[in-house]
């Protein structure tokens, strides 16, 4: 049977109280009607067996006393069973008829944001329609799917083994603003064989709605925290033959090519494992021009922003 929408659903992108918030009303007077139609049977139905049961009682004491025969007592018996029986069957429907009922009351299973309606009031649904009413979506929590190098797989496994939940960062796409935190949910049982990458899930309470679905983000997952690392410029980070290095300035401002291994690359800074110490200056900008042996100058200041954009000039391609 087709519903007739008697009220408008919520507006769109409105938060919604799980089972709490009315998204839209279908005429209920026809589900209210077999309701009602139900009910007024189950009373028939008990006012005849209540007045079969005083019947078979009346029989009963009639029969002990040899006043009525056998044949009337079982046939008081079988209409009372029959009463019975039919008393329940009412009790079956009227439920049946309080859940169409109920159903015309159409709320959100869960709390989360309404998108744009699909109905106005006085359209007619159906059941089978594809499109439903509105599209709830939840958003506190909500949960975040990246990505991370299967080479990671060990050390995440061996921090999650230890029962301390992984924190995840998550930052706008261009990386300048931090939307939440959030941890860890599960790691995807397989590898991505097409990309050599190990999804993981993780959950935010995205309690200021920074986070929306199908928004793309950078997250960033943190393993572990190194007090006092030694840091520099990503850009004195070159990549050669034999790996990364970078420009080291000695005291006489000379410089050296030295090997370096870093940790990591992020912000701006890259975390060095070894091959500088700390206190040490690096050449950070015009690198292209030196090789082991050659002046420098250490710049500050504006004279720095000069000598860094007349770089840039000079290496632009028209």
């Amino acid at each position: 049977m087709p519903k007739t929408a008697d009220s408008s659903p919520v507006a769109p992108a409105e938060a919604v109280p799980a089972t709490a918030t009315l998204l839209a009303q279908i005429d209920p007077r026809p589900y209210q009607a077999q309701l009602d139609q139900m009910t007024a049977t189950r009373d028939r139905d008990q006012a005849q067996l209540t007045n079969s049961l005083a019947n078979l009682d009346r029989y009963t004491h009639l029969a002990g006393n040899g006043y009525a025969t056998p044949q009337l007592l079982d046939t008081q018996k079988a209409q009372v069973a029959q009463l019975q029986n039919a008393v329940k069957s009412d009790d079956s429907l009227i439920e049946q008829a309080q859940v169409q009922l109920e159903y015309t009351r159409l709320t959100s299973p869960i709390s989360g944001i309404t998108g744009v309606r699909q109905v106005d009031v006085g359209n007619i649904i159906h059941p089978t329609d594809p499109n439903g009413l509105v599209v709830v979506t939840q958003i506190e929590p909500i949960s975040l799917i990246f990505t991370l190098p299967e080479t990671y797989l060990p050390q995440i496994q061996q921090q999650m083994a230890g029962g301390k939940p992984l924190t995840v960062l998550a930052y706008s796409q261009d990386d300048t603003i931090k939307l939440d935190e959030g941890k860890v949910d599960l790691i995807n049982n397989e590898i991505l064989q097409t990309t050599g990458a190990v999804q993981l899930k993780a959950e935010f309470a995205n309690t200021a709605h920074r986070l929306w679905p199908g928004e793309l983000v950078n997250a960033r997952l943190l393993l572990s925290t190194r007090h006092n690392g030694l840091t520099i410029p990503a850009g004195a980070v070159q990549q050669g033959q034999q790996g990364m290095y970078a420009y080291a300035i000695k005291p006489d401002n000379t410089v050296e090519e030295r090997n370096i291994t870093v940790a990591q690359i992020s912000g701006g800074q890259a975390l060095i494992d070894s091959g500088l110490a700390a206190n040490e200056q690096v050449v950070v900008d015009g690198q292209y021009k030196l090789q082991p042996g050659s002046h420098v100058a250490i710049l500050h200041g504006k004279a720095a922003d000069e000598a860094a954009a007349q770089n840039a000039q000079q290496v632009t391609i028209p």
